[in-house]
Order: C-alpha cells, then structure tokens, then sequence
C-alpha cells in the first residue's frame, strides 16, 4: 500500500469528517442526471436531511442505470452532466445546507473495451502495458494470452462475421484493440497473435484468468492496493472532496478487495479525514466491524436486519416454516431445512460458478508448494478439495487481516478433512488453511494467494446465501434480505436494544437503512409480508383460496402469492419480471446460464394470471383486517430507525408508502409524490435531529425503557440523550388477539414531554408517574416525545 501517513486510530481519522444527521439516496442515471437532482433540492432540504447520497458519479458504461460500470476513473460521467453539472449541483445543496455523499466503486470496472482505457491498453500491449498492474490477471494460465469470454457462440461459429478496421477487430457492436503489427495479418494468425483469446461466453465459469465482480464476467476487479493504481483511480474524487464538493464517501463491496484495512486507511490519508465515509460491509449474526478500519461504519444493513427482527413474531415464523414445508413438499430445497439448503448452494457456487477463481487458487498453491520442498508432491485435485472445503467453511463474508483464526478454526479444517477419501492427502487442508491465513510464507505468491482466497469467500458468501438460498428457503420473505438470517427472522427486543447500546458506543456515527438500492424487497412489502408471522393460518387459508389458479409447482406458488401480497396491488407488469428473477436465481428448475424455456413460460403465465392480477391482500375479510397490523410495523420500524444509533439513510420516495421489488424495479428515478402519515412522521424525525445533533450524533446515549403491564412485549421504546423519548408498538395484531395494551405502562424520564407528532399532547415523566400506553397510542402506533422546555 501507499508510504503516504495515515491516522492511528479510527477516531482520528474521522475527527474532521462533516457528520450527516440523516442522507436522503438518490439513483442517478441519464433519466434523472445532476441537473434533475438539483431541481430536487429544494425539497429534499425541506424533507429534512443534511446530504444528499448519490450513487456513483464516474464516468461508466454508456446508458448504464446505476453506474457501478465504471470505465474511466479520470472524470464525472457525462452523462449525468459531467463535473460542471456535479460541481453545480453541489453549490445548489450548499446553497439549502446540503452536503454531497458519493458512492465510490474501487473494486471493479467494466470490462469493456470500448469504454475502458486501460484494459483497452492491456489488450493491445499485453503484460508490459503499464495499465497491466491494474488487473489480477494470471498470464501463466493457458496459452499465455487472457480470455474475453465474450463470443455469443464458439469461434468457428462467429468467426465469419469478424472483421478488422480502423486497427481494431469487430464483431457484433463489439471492438477489440490489435496488438500493434498484426493488423495485416490473415483472420485465423490474427487471432492468435493477440495478447487476448476470444472465446465463447460459457466458458468463463471454468476457463477465466482474470478477477471479476462475484461471477459477472463483465466487470473486472481493480487492484487498488497498487499504490500507482489507488492513485490513477482515486485522484478526482479526492479532488472533489479537497474542493468541498463532496463531503461523504459510500464504499462500495470492500470485502472484494485485496486488503480493505489497507486500502481505508489509504484512502483517509489521501482524503485528510475530511469525509464521512462508511462501508458497504455485510456482518454475519455477532460478526462485527473490525475497529482498525478507519470508517464511521457500515452503510445499515446490520441496522435493517435488527429492524426487520424485533418486528417479526418467533412463534408464528416458526409456524410458517413448518406451514412451508407442508405445502411445498418435495420441491422444497434439502427438506425446507435453512443450514442444509444454505451449504447445498454454497457447494453448488464453489464448484460451478466459481470454478475460474478455485481453479486460480489451485494454481497459485501448486506454484507456491513447487517452490518449497517442505510442500511439495501435494496433488491439484487435494489443493482443490482443500479450497473448496474450506471456503465453504467461512461462517462469514471473508476473513481479514487480522482475527483470521477465528473464521478459518481448527473445526473447520478438521470439517475439510473429512471430505477426503484418501486420508494422506488431507494434508492439504493444513498447507491451504496456512496459506489463507498468511501463516507460511510472505513472497508475492503468498500474498496474493491470502488475498485471492479472502476475495472468493466473499463471493461465495453473496452468491450462494443472498443470491441462491435466500430464493430456495422461503417460508418468510421478507427474512431473505442482505444481512438477514432467514433461519432466524424474529430479534428479541433485548438484542435489539444490547445492539443499539453497542453502536451509540462503538460506531455512532454509522449508517442505518430500511430500504436500498440492493434490498430485494421494501421496507414496505417485507413490512406486510412480516405480519404473515402473527398470523400463519390466515396465509395458510389465503393459499387455499387461490389454489384455483395453477402453479408450475407449489414452491413457485408460495413464493409468487407471499410477495404479492407484500407488494398489496396487483400488478403483472412489475411481479412477473421478479418472479421470473426469483426462479433463476434459485436454480432449481432453470437458471440464467441454462434457462428451461418451458417452465419460465410456465411461471411467467400463472405469475401473470394469479399473483399479477388477483388483489390478494382484499380476497378476504381476514386479509383486509391485517392492513392496520401492517401500517403499525411500516411506521414503528421507520421511526425507530430514524430516532436510533447511527446516520439514518432514506431511499428514494421512502418518506412515503413505497412498494418495490427487486432491481430493476427498486431504480426507477426519483419523482415527488404526494404526501401520506409516513411524510409527516418523517419530517418530524429529521427535523429533531437537524435541531438536536448532540442528542443524537456522537456522544449521545441509548437508553432503553422497559414497559410493565400484560403488553409490555408488545412496545419497544428508549430514550436519546435523556432529551428525547421513542416509543413503538410492536406485533400489534397478537397484541389486538391478546386484548390490547390494558393496564400496560411506561415510565418516562423525569420532567414533562411533548407530543412532536400531534404538537398538542404533553406528558410527565417521573417514577411516580406511569403513562397508560393505550393513552400514549391512542390515535397511532407511535410516539416520538421531546422533553419540554
């Protein structure tokens, strides 16, 4: 990494970085550029945020949606306006005391070679480009030469419609450089005198020598821990920083980097510690943000996790899961069961979509052991069991530079080992686990061979948990979200609170989220899919009044009406394309790489007659009645994130009922609506924390306040600062079945307190004196008080 200074300690290195009270995220494109944010400003500032969270602002593929295509790191996408439109506005939110907070990819860049101008000189000019030592590419695999699996079929099929001008060859819309003197060259000698081998697009899942995002081929990884490389890539944004037109950094998938620790702390140094910068970190159950790194936290979804649990009933998912196994029956992935349907996908992703990089593992451990006579004589096939073995084994998204033991233990080795059937070669493990860990040995193979592993583990981990089981177990959708547990939806109000506690303390200024650009569901849908927990039986007779309408099979059934009715409209323009979504990244039946023409058409068909038109949340009194039950979770959850521990984020359109599902649908622009009770609870919520920083921001406590009564279960409060007071209702249908709040009370912190959301009610607190809480909820399921005067 970089010889620049950097701070020693994390408070150091945010000591200077500008605080958001609360970001607003607005999803860029050229349907919505800079200049349509800026005529949102005004709004927005009214709303009540301090920042404005954009995502990436680089120059990227042309008509790319979301921007995490970079292929120029030297300028602001033009169009979205270019800098002149950025740097404007910036100047308008400066105006209305705004600030700008920028999504930063390092990880990844397209790997398109019309628009990317490195990889465009590494293709022409082979290893000696000095663009080379921006790519993990292993030119000692194959022939020498890296693969572009980028073909619509093999080369003799394709081979006729290739053609050579203007120093390049095309095919097809596509362009790629020749290598200087072979432009005159036959076709079939110019193909092979290329620093690059064409080749059909399947066979990057065996065949591929470069490091991409996860298994997208299209995307190649960036080796920023290359000081040269981290400051060609970085050197805008830390100019756009240093100017004061941004003033917080999103770090988008770290865990896809060689050594995140080393590239936040260059990237503090580079920055002064002047941003508020956070990271796109997923934590898995007590996982928790390594303290070393030089971040205010995480982007939230550790927070949407502890949100979406203390809002789902235990029992009644329970209940489900049974009720799910029951109905699926056979098609349900490994019995219904989560552990086995988890590590089944993990060993599908290992040894299928991820063959290239286990394969790379394998060949950087062989040249390592064949450079040692200590290692030597192990067989390939043992180091590939051995990695596929231990990845599998990762508890969590990767092991770091530090705590390494802890992920990579001796139970998982001894697990790994039992999965040889020749017991000598098992030895493997050991040697593999050593490398992992950077345990044995220190040279460039070595580092590269800790880094790879670590980079892969996180790969598995997103494509086998977030983007394979969580579409395979689905007695509770909105459980399957990222950072989610879906064999544990329900969080006990106890966890949630010691969570809370742990962040005002550690990480106070970290990010909190309800909803994103990455969330497969809403707050607002998983919200009504949720209270399906308190309720089993009438989702049990929800199914079978619509079992009229035949399904390909009942797994596809149960998954197609539970987000319908998260969704609420019907509406087969939008649900059939998720639907469609879900059974190929559950790979059961069709995938996207193999797709069963047939049963997409089949699933496509009844999505379109059933879940896309029958209105289900009304096809029924009993439905009908959960509305209620639905709204208290939606505004219990958005006040509570609004008022807890860390820098609140609100997604586009969140300020009011927002239904969407997975992306695209969750990216269509920004556009103002109208305004409901969840706006008026919001503006209220983020006004407080504009006029109050200090009861919420670093250095305010979390206290919470524990209810007494027959209910008390059922409300979920504390206090900020000893100033301002939150209170919730949670599970408000077993509430409603189990008679309401009664003598149920709550004791308020000393002195009176006022009602922000009515402005009329006061309250006074006190040991005395106990509030009823069926007066404290009255007219709605939430509270937000202030202490008067």
């Amino acid at each position: 990494m970089t010889s620049l200074p950097v701070p020693s300690t994390r408070s150091a290195a945010s000591a200077a970085a500008p605080v958001p009270t609360a970001t607003y995220r607005l999803q860029l494109q050229p349907e919505f550029p800079f200049a349509a944010a800026e005529r949102a400003v005004p709004y927005l500032a009214g709303l009540g945020v301090s920042h404005l969270h954009l995502s990436p602002v680089l120059e990227a593929v042309p008509g790319s949606t979301h921007g995490y295509d970079v292929t120029d790191h030297r300028s602001v996408r033009a169009e979205l306006g270019g800098e002149e439109g950025l740097r404007a506005l910036a100047a308008t939110a400066r105006a209305h005391g705004l600030g700008l907070v920028v999504d930063l990819v390092p990880n990844h860049m397209a790997a398109d070679p019309r628009h990317n101008h490195a990889l465009r000189a590494v293709l022409r000019e082979g290893p000696d480009s000095p663009f080379a030592r921006w790519f993990d590419v292993d030119w000692r695999a194959g022939d020498g030469r890296m693969l572009l699996p980028v073909l619509p079929a093999r080369l003799p099929e394709v081979r006729d419609r290739m053609r050579v001008a203007g120093g390049s060859l095309h095919l097809d819309g596509q362009e790629f450089p020749l290598r200087p003197g072979t432009e005159g060259l036959p076709l079939d000698e110019l193909l092979d005198a290329q620093w690059y081998r064409l080749g059909w697009w399947r066979l990057a899942r065996t065949e591929l020598d470069y490091r991409r995002f996860f298994t997208v081929s299209e995307l190649i990884g960036v080796r920023v821990e290359d000081p040269e490389v981290f400051a060609a890539t970085h050197a805008k944004i830390v100019e756009l920083v240093a100017d004061g037109v941004v003033e917080g950094l999103r770090i988008d998938h770290p865990d896809g980097l060689a050594d995140p620790q080393g590239y936040l702390e260059d990237l503090a140094a580079a920055t002064g510690g002047r941003c508020w910068t956070v990271v796109e970190k997923i934590l898995t159950g007590a996982e928790t943000l390594p303290d070393a790194w030089p971040v205010a936290g995480t982007t939230g979804y550790d927070a949407l996790r502890q949100l979406d649990g203390v809002f789902t009933d235990q029992a009644g998912s329970e209940e489900l899961a049974e009720l799910y196994r029951e109905f699926v029956g056979k098609a349900a992935d490994r019995g219904g069961r989560w552990e086995a349907t988890a590590r089944r996908a993990a060993y599908e992703v290992v040894t299928h979509d991820l063959a290239s990089e286990t394969a790379a593992l394998t060949r950087i451990a062989g040249r390592i052991c064949a450079a040692d006579p200590a290692l030597r004589d192990h067989a390939p096939w043992a180091f590939a069991t051995a990695i596929r073995e231990l990845l599998v084994r990762v508890p969590v998204y990767r092991p770091y530079r530090s705590g390494g033991e802890e992920v990579l233990t001796v139970e998982a080795a001894r697990g790994a080992k039992a999965a040889f059937a020749v017991p000598e070669e098992a030895a493997a493990v050991d040697t593999v686990r050593d490398l992992a860990l950077g345990l044995r040995g220190d040279g460039p193979e070595h580092r590269s061979f800790r880094a790879r592993f670590a980079q892969t583990s996180s790969a598995l981990r997103a494509k086998s948990v977030e983007d394979t089981a969580f579409y395979r177990y689905t007695p509770l959708l909105s459980a399957n979200e990222v950072g989610g547990d879906a064999g544990r939806p329900a969080v006990p109000v106890e966890e949630f609170h010691a969570y809370c506690r742990r962040i005002a303390r550690d990480w106070p200024s970290a990010g909190t989220v309800l909803s994103t650009h990455d969330t497969k569901r809403s707050a607002d849908v998983r919200a009504a899919i949720a209270v399906l927990a308190q309720c089993p039986r009438v989702w049990e007779e929800l199914l079978a009044e619509v079992a009229g309408v035949p399904a390909p099979d009942p797994h596809v059934a149960w998954n197609a009406w539970q987000t319908a009715f998260g969704f609420g409209a019907p509406d087969a323009e939008r649900l059939v394309p998720a639907i469609l979504k879900s059974v190929r990244e559950a790979g059961l039946r069709t995938s996207w790489t193999e797709p069963d023409a047939g049963y997409e058409r089949a699933v496509a068909d009844f999505a379109a007659a059933g879940p896309g038109r029958l209105p289900l949340r009304s096809a029924s009194e009993a439905a009908f009645a959960l509305e209620p039950h639905i709204r208290a979770h939606a505004l219990g959850a958005v006040l509570a994130q609004l008022t807890m521990p860390g820098v609140p984020e609100l997604y586009q359109n969140t300020e009011r009922e927002y239904r969407a599902l997975v992306d695209p649908d969750n990216r269509a622009p920004f556009a103002v609506g109208p305004d409901d009770d969840r706006t008026a609870l919001v503006r209220a919520a983020l006004a407080l924390r504009r006029a109050r920083p200090e009861v919420f921001g670093p250095g305010g406590t979390y206290v919470p306040l524990a209810a007494s009564g027959p209910a008390a279960d059922h409300c979920l409060a504390f206090a900020r600062s000893g100033a301002v007071v939150t209170a919730v209702t949670r599970l408000s249908l077993r509430l409603a079945e189990a008679g309401g709040w009664q003598d149920t009370e709550l004791v308020l912190p000393d002195g009176r307190w006022a009602d922000v959301l009515d402005g009329v009610r006061e309250f006074t607190g006190g040991p005395a004196t106990e509030l009823k809480l069926a007066e404290l909820f009255a007219d709605r399921p939430v509270a937000l008080l202030v202490r008067a005067g």
